[in-house]
């Protein structure tokens, strides 16, 4: 199993934050970040991304 990665391309709206059904997803610097020890590779945040910023990795 393999966490998910958000790329450059997030523009921090946090849609992916509140599809999270374990908060693995937190604001980063620049861009929000996924804790891949939380992350259970659901997919949740990458169908709540609305510019498809987010792959498993």
């Amino acid at each position: 199993m393999m966490a998910h990665k958000i790329s450059d391309a997030c523009i921090s709206c946090g849609a992916c934050a509140d599809t999270c059904p374990v908060g693995a997803i937190a604001p980063g610097d620049t861009k929000y970040v996924v804790d891949p020890d939380a992350c259970i590779d659901c997919g949740a945040c990458e169908d709540g991304c609305p510019v498809g910023a987010i792959t498993a990795e």
